[in-house]
């Protein structure tokens, strides 16, 4: 992530709830998958898991990242 995205996150986290619930959320994939990625051998059950978890990351990044788009374009949001 920019420099720049990052300002923005802590500029409005505080104010923007949805904004805070993904990343809130992309921090919990993140440390899911840092577990799973310490492993040696993965379970086909954990295969699945940890592909599930890589989608729901990338959703959440897509969607904050649209959440910091509608911050950088619109105007006199504060």
């Amino acid at each position: 992530m920019e420099k720049s995205d990052e300002l923005l996150i802590e500029k409005y986290i505080g104010r923007d709830e949805e904004l805070r619930a993904y990343m809130e959320a992309h921090s919990e994939y993140e440390k899911a998958l840092e577990a799973l990625n310490k492993k040696v051998y993965l379970t086909p059950e954990e295969e699945i898991e940890k592909k599930i978890l890589q989608k729901k990351k990338l959703r959440g990044k897509e969607k904050i990242f649209q959440l910091l788009l509608k911050y950088r374009t619109a105007p006199g949001i504060e």
